[in-house]
């Protein structure tokens, strides 16, 4: 089964908003087996729409459509597909009424622009919206089942997963094959390395589809594989997961998918274990991470951003001669701030951060890309320091962050 994905709307043409919403309906249908050759974008212009959709309905089975159901003069998805269609535009009572539940489970008056969104193509199936004020259609388009949603990444996704979905299994129908991806995350290499030791594996294990993507700063491994036994699919890649692990080590640090942060923060619920973050270059950037992860209060205390020497001396107790004779990017102040993270909060781990992200403050001793990280535990405290070469901060402040947050998943017994 083929597919093509179309975004609409001129914010999406002009790049004033990034499209993610084609990125996750990809990988929608590529867990669904169904495969996605294009992504197309075009603008608020009936004319060029109806050509577009013409075009895709000659080529494709599916399309799921994203924008331009809004209330709004430049909302044209439901114009457009109905002269693809070549059929006349209707009130639909069905979609009238969900968007008049909509408001008045809300106690709002509906505005009467929003009638506009109940026009449809008299041919087209409602496709319930339950969390917004447009309903998405569904209908046929030369030889292509078109799917409709709104814009707004949220509503579609849940239009996807209640709607969508369901219709494209029952047109796949109950002979569809399998399909079954996983994900190896890894930190440390580039993605030619990992690529380089990954490479044979499909000669290993034949069957097996290989991608990679780097997600900077971490490298994914994935695996596809498609099939009528789910038992065998399992094994599969349970043992190609296992022959990766063998071949990369430590460097992979989920088979899940899962964030680093949420790695460590497992870790640390395992063991009953509590951490502190003192952070002067990832100024909050790993505390961010971590509190990301539902349930992370199970395990993270504190967090002090000590960006200024004063910080460091008032809130952390690191020695102002240390600051003095050793500057605050360097593993004596690290070390400090770890120790003196752990002491305020009481926690099992104390982790610190000092560097510099750039592009400016850098020194001949300690240039661009430098990093310190302190990890203080039960048993000793440690420091490190690290330099990479990337030209934006942003770059810099995240592979730092990625880097001491490893630093503590490899420290903490397994």
């Amino acid at each position: 089964m083929i597919a093509e994905i179309l975004s609409t709307g001129d914010e999406i043409r002009s790049g004033s908003l990034t499209d993610t919403n084609s990125a996750w309906l990809s990988q929608k249908l590529e867990e669904a087996g169904v495969d996605v050759t294009r992504h197309n974008c075009v603008g608020d212009d009936v004319p060029m729409l109806v050509a577009v959709m013409k075009e895709i309905g000659g080529r494709a089975n599916l399309c799921l459509v994203t924008g331009g159901l809004g209330p709004t003069v430049d909302d044209l998805s439901a114009e457009a597909a109905a002269r693809a269609a070549c059929v006349g535009l209707i009130q639909n009572d069905t979609a009238l009424r969900s968007i008049e539940a909509f408001f008045a489970s809300r106690n709002l008056t509906m505005p009467d622009s929003n009638r506009k969104q109940a026009v449809l193509p008299e041919s087209a199936q409602v496709l319930p919206n339950p969390v917004g004020t447009a309903p998405g259609f569904s209908l046929i388009i030369g030889e292509c089942r078109f799917f409709f949603m709104p814009g707004v990444p949220y509503e579609m996704r849940q239009m996807m997963a209640d709607a969508v979905m369901p219709l494209i299994h029952e047109i796949q129908g109950e002979d569809r094959p399998i399909h079954r991806i996983k994900t190896l995350s890894t930190f440390g290499l580039t993605e030619s390395m990992a690529g380089q030791q990954v490479a044979d594996v499909t000669s290993a294990f034949p069957g097996l589809k290989l991608g990679l993507r780097a997600k900077f700063p971490e490298i994914q491994i994935k695996f596809y594989a498609s099939g009528k036994d789910e038992a065998a699919l399992d094994r599969l890649l349970d043992e190609a997961t296992r022959w990766v692990q063998g071949r990369l080590g430590d460097k992979v640090f989920s088979t899940t998918g899962a964030s680093m942060a949420a790695v460590v923060g497992d870790l640390l619920r395992e063991k009953g274990a509590t951490l502190a973050l003192a952070e002067s270059c990832t100024g909050g950037l790993i505390a961010s991470l971590m509190t990301d992860v539902s349930g992370s209060s199970d395990y993270f205390l504190f967090s002090g951003i000590t960006y200024s020497d004063a910080a460091k001396t008032g809130v952390l107790g690191v020695s102002p001669r240390t600051l003095e004779a050793h500057g605050a990017v360097s593993e004596e102040t690290v070390r400090e701030m770890a120790s003196g993270a752990r002491r305020v909060a009481g926690a099992t781990y104390g982790l610190a951060t000092s560097g510099i992200a750039g592009p400016s403050g850098g020194t001949d001793e300690k240039p661009v890309g430098t990093v310190c990280i302190g990890l203080a535990t039960p048993e000793k405290v440690t420091a490190y320091r690290f330099r990479y070469h990337f030209p934006r901060r942003a770059m810099n402040k995240s592979i730092f962050a990625m880097k001491a947050l490893d630093i503590l998943r490899r420290a903490i017994p397994g």
